[in-house]
C-alpha cells in the first residue's frame, strides 16, 4: 500500500536509506544471503510537480503495522500517513477526500472514537486563525466521535505545501504549485531523542564525539535491536555506542588510546559514565586494541552482527597505529617491555593512513561479521575532485547498499557507507589481506604522504588561488544550496 512519507528537511541524502534500512529490519524484505540475493529498495515516487528534494514521498510498503513502526523508530521521518486525498486546490483535495474508499475512513468516523486535525505546511507559516478556517472546511466529512486533543484515537492531518510565488525560497526546494494533502496519521519520529541525548549533556567528551541525531542514524542503519551484538573498533568516547544500546543491542568496544578506554577524566567521567547517565546497559567490553593488528584470536570469526564506526580521516584527529615512528620507520627493532615497567605503561604509536586504516576495517568486518551483518562507517571525500563518481573502498566479501553524504565545508565532505555482508571469508582473501598489510608495513612513508587528508583539506583551494589572482567570476558555486542539503 502506497503512504505518503513527510520527512524533516534536513540531511537529504540519509532519508531514504534510514527508511528502507527500518523497512528490512522490521520485515518488509526477504534475503538470501547464501545466493548473494539482496534487496534492500523500495518502491518511491514523487508527488506531482514536486521536487527530488522534498521531503514529501510517496512509499509503498507492505501493511501498516510495517509503516508504523518504520515510522517511530525513524529520527527523519517527521510522520507517515494514510493519504485520503489531495489536489492543487481545496476544492481538488474535497473532491479526492469524497471519493476516497469509505471502509477505509470509517473507523475514524464511528461514534466511539476520538480525534484531532491538525495543519502542518511547508514552505510558508500558517496563522491560527488561518488553521482553524482550513479545520473548519471537513465538515463534509460526517465525524460522529468527538475531538480530542491530547491522545485521540486518530490524529489527521492537513499538509498544505506552498509554492513560493514571491520569489523567496529560503533555502527551500521550489515547488511548481501549491498542493494540499490530507491524511491519517500512522506514526511518526520520536525527536526527543535528540535533546535528551544531546552532546552538550554528555558527561564525558571527546572532540570527534558523534553528535546523538548521526549516532541514531548510523544505528538505524546497522538494524541495532535487542539481542544483536554492535562493535565500535574506534569507540573513543562511546557515542555511537550509546545510540545502538539505547536501541536494546550489546555493544562492545575498542580504541587504541588506553587513557579513554580506562581512565577518562576519572571514576565519574569515563566511557562507562555516559552509559550510566542514560540507564542504559554497560558495554559487553571496552579494549585497547589497535585495529592494524587486531587482538582476536586465530580461527575466531563471524560473531558481530554490526560494525559501525567513525574511522580517524586525519581533519580533526589522525589515526594512530601500534609502533611509534622509530620502530615503523625500521630504524629501532621491535622490543619488550621489561615486568617492572608495564605498569602504567603507554605503549608508544605513529601515524596510520586513511587507506591502511579503511583496508584494516574492511577486513575485520569481513571476518568478524556473521553472514548478513552490516559495516556502517564514514568515509572522506574531497569535493574538488574533478570526477563526477566518487570511488568508494570495496571488498569481495560486501555489498555496498546505499551512500549518503554529509557535506562538511566547501572542501571536504563525509559519506555514511551501508555495507552488508554477502560471501564467506575465504583462505584465499585472509591471504590477500596479509600481503597487502606486508605492503604497508614496508612502504609507510609512502602511504602516509599519498593519504594525507588533512593537506588536501587545509591546503589553498583552487578558488582561493583564484580569488588572490583575480578571477572572482569563476568563484560562484551553479549548484543550488538548499538548507537540508548542507546540514
Amino acid at each position: 500500500m502506497w503512504y505518503l512519507c513527510a520527512f524533516f528537511h534536513r540531511l537529504l541524502d540519509y532519508r531514504k536509506p534510514e527508511v528502507e534500512s527500518l523497512a528490512h529490519l522490521f520485515g518488509a524484505f526477504e534475503d538470501d544471503h547464501q545466493n548473494g540475493d539482496v534487496s534492500y529498495n523500495l518502491q518511491w515516487k514523487l508527488p506531482l510537480h514536486h521536487h527530488p528534494d522534498s521531503p514529501f514521498h510517496f512509499v509503498n510498503l507492505p501493511s501498516e503495522k510495517i509503516a508504523r513502526n518504520i515510522a517511530n523508530r525513524s529520527i527523519l521521518v517527521k510522520g507517515m500517513y494514510e493519504l485520503w486525498g489531495e489536489g492543487g486546490s481545496y476544492e481538488e483535495l474535497r473532491d479526492s477526500v469524497l471519493s476516497f474508499v469509505d471502509g477505509r475512513k470509517l473507523p475514524c468516523l464511528e461514534s466511539g472514537t476520538t480525534f484531532r486535525i491538525t495543519v502542518d505546511s511547508f514552505g510558508k507559516a500558517i496563522s491560527l486563525k488561518e488553521q482553524m478556517e482550513l479545520i473548519q472546511g471537513f465538515s463534509y466529512i460526517p465525524f460522529k466521535g468527538r475531538v480530542k486533543l491530547k491522545d485521540p484515537d486518530h490524529n489527521l492531518c492537513l499538509i498544505v505545501v506552498d509554492n513560493n510565488n514571491d520569489g523567496a525560497n529560503n533555502g527551500l526546494p521550489p515547488v511548481v504549485q501549491k498542493r494540499f494533502f490530507f491524511g491519517r496519521e500512522v506514526g511518526a519520529a520520536d525527536r526527543k531523542l535528540i535533546p535528551t541525548y544531546q552532546l552538550k549533556s554528555r558527561t564525558y567528551l571527546g572532540p570527534t564525539a558523534m553528535d546523538a541525531e548521526m549516532a541514531f542514524l548510523m544505528a538505524n542503519q546497522a538494524l541495532a535491536t535487542p539481542g544483536k551484538l554492535i562493535y565500535d573498533p574506534f569507540v573513543g568516547t562511546g557515542s555511537i555506542l550509546v545510540a545502538a544500546a539505547h536501541f536494546g543491542a550489546m555493544t562492545m568496544g575498542a580504541d587504541i588510546d588506553i587513557r579513554v578506554v580506562r581512565d577518562g577524566r576519572g571514576p565519574d567521567c569515563n566511557v562507562w559514565s555516559n552509559f550510566k547517565q542514560y540507564g542504559l546497559p554497560m558495554p559487553v567490553a571496552l579494549l585497547r586494541a589497535d585495529n592494524n593488528l587486531p587482538p582476536w584470536r586465530p580461527g575466531l570469526k563471524e560473531i558481530f552482527d554490526a560494525i559501525i564506526c567513525d574511522p580517524p580521516y586525519g581533519v580533526r584527529a589522525g589515526g594512530r597505529k601500534s609502533g611509534g615512528r622509530k620502530l615503523l620507520k625500521g630504524t629501532v627493532a621491535p622490543y619488550v617491555v621489561p615486568d617492572d615497567k608495564r605498569t602504567g605503561h603507554i605503549p608508544s604509536t605513529g601515524a596510520y593512513c586513511l587507506v591502511e586504516c579503511v583496508h584494516d576495517l574492511l577486513d575485520l568486518a569481513a571476518r568478524m561479521l556473521i553472514m548478513g551483518g552490516r559495516l556502517v562507517f564514514f568515509y572522506p571525500v574531497l569535493r574538488e575532485d574533478d570526477s563526477s563518481e566518487n570511488h568508494f573502498p570495496e571488498h569481495p566479501c560486501f555489498k555496498l547498499i546505499c551512500s549518503s553524504e554529509q557535506i562538511l565545508s566547501s572542501r571536504y565532505s563525509r559519506v555514511l557507507l551501508t555495507m552488508v555482508k554477502t560471501g564467506p571469508y575465504t583462505e584465499e582473501i585472509a591471504e590477500a589481506a596479509r600481503v597487502k598489510h606486508l605492503e604497508f608495513k614496508e612502504n609507510h612513508l609512502k602511504w602516509l604522504e599519498d593519504g594525507n587528508l588533512h593537506s588536501a583539506v587545509f591546503s589553498p583551494s583552487n578558488a582561493q588561488l583564484m580569488e588572490e589572482a583575480g578571477d572572482s567570476k569563476f568563484l560562484k558555486d551553479p549548484r543550488p544550496k538548499y538548507r537540508g542539503k548542507y546540514v
